[in-house]
């Protein structure tokens, strides 16, 4: 075991804190209060290789492992802990593509989504299947000319309305997990429509919205994978996810652990500096201590989903699970140390704590994550 980064990845934690801190941080608080989606900003991550970490170089990708995203998406959150996260979700549904597409989808699509010129969506969750992925009712049936017709929605969608395409968990058989299928709908598709912007607690700079499928008939061409591999697709895709947004918790922690550790240092009570009281400084042990438990449980998992482990999928349910209940409790006293202060908007905390806080429940629910764990251990189907 080696636990020292790379030159290469120390390279790319570089490039990606120094994108954070001239293009993202200062930012950031404008993205939140205005609800604005920073396009143009993801566009320039991209020509950094942001827009498709992990997918090949053949199509436009930068072919990084796990773990390099998992150190890029550390640094990115630190910057802007929403669009960071968006950037994620984008990268996750070229990996889609990339991974169980043919070659002409990939080269259709991939080479767009790379670069950001298109920017992609992920559509899973439905209003009455959240943690229950398999119970997805929306449905694409064959109307006989090489197409399907799909009808339901899906909810929940980071960049509804904006994305130029949208990877889709369909059902296509039965009402079992080998019925769904995975399909590639474009956005302008006749019967493709959307709710409205929905008002959050955080993630205020990416567009959240429903996804409505009408009589929305998608060329057959455009599954990816084979009828019924759906389900396969989205939890492989879900291993992935959960780590990134594991890091992105992380990188929020790390950035308001930092912010504390300086206001102890600078704020004066009692005549004393903050950072000599005792109590204070136990309390900063054990942030630290638990930030770095949590980046280790990261990069395991990473390096386990990159290895195909047979194991893969506990750990990085248990890396999520860890890291995201960590990253909340770390930014949580990191307000508290902050005092009043830390409650107001002229600081970045509040901020970090409002978009750290979701990150529990999607990509799965922590519950959802316990679930899996226990399972894995007992045996459990």
């Amino acid at each position: 075991m080696n636990f020292e980064l790379t030159e290469e990845q120390r390279a790319f934690q570089d490039l990606a804190a120094q994108f954070a801190a001239d293009h993202m941080e200062p930012y950031a608080k404008e993205w939140d209060e205005t609800c604005h989606f920073p396009v143009e900003t993801l566009r320039k991550g991209a020509e950094l290789g942001f827009g498709g970490i992990y997918v090949g170089d053949d199509v436009g990708g930068s072919a990084l492992t796990r773990t390099d995203a998992a150190i890029i998406f550390e640094q990115l959150s630190k910057g802007c802990t929403s669009t960071a996260a968006f950037i994620s979700i984008h990268n996750m549904a070229a990996w889609m593509i990339d991974s169980f597409g043919t070659d002409e989808q990939r080269r259709r699509w991939l080479p767009k989504l790379c670069t950001m010129e298109s920017i992609a969506s992920y559509c899973l969750t439905e209003p009455g299947s959240g943690s229950d992925a398999a119970a997805l009712r929306t449905r694409a049936k064959p109307d006989g000319n090489a197409a399907y017709v799909l009808n339901g929605s899906k909810s929940f969608i980071s960049g509804g309305g904006y994305s130029d395409i949208y990877v889709t968990m369909v059902r296509t058989g039965d009402d079992s997990p080998n019925g769904i299928s995975c399909m590639v709908i474009e956005n302008g598709t006749d019967g493709l429509s959307f709710g409205k912007q929905e008002e959050k607690l955080g993630w205020h700079s990416q567009p959240t919205a429903m996804v409505n499928f009408e009589d929305c008939r998608v060329p057959a061409q455009n599954m990816i994978g084979g009828d019924g591999d759906g389900f396969k697709i989205a939890m492989a895709g879900l291993d992935g996810g959960r780590l990134n947004i594991a890091a992105c918790s992380i990188g929020a922690a790390q950035a308001s652990f930092d912010l504390a550790v300086r206001y102890m240092g600078e704020r004066q009570q009692f005549g004393r500096h903050l950072s000599e009281f005792q109590a204070l400084q136990f309390r900063v042990a054990d942030m630290a201590t638990e930030l770095e438990a949590a980046r280790l449980m990261l990069h395991k998992a990473a390096t386990m989903v990159d290895a195909k482990d047979p194991g893969a999928t506990q750990q990085a349910a248990m890396a999520k699970r860890f890291a995201t209940d960590v990253a909340f409790d770390v930014v949580n006293q990191a307000l508290q140390l902050h005092g009043g202060y830390g409650y107001l908007k002229d600081y970045p905390i509040e901020r970090y704590l409002r978009d750290v806080r979701v990150h529990q429940i999607l990509e799965g629910t922590n519950e959802v994550m316990r679930l899996i764990i226990a399972r894995s251990i007992l045996g459990k189907k």
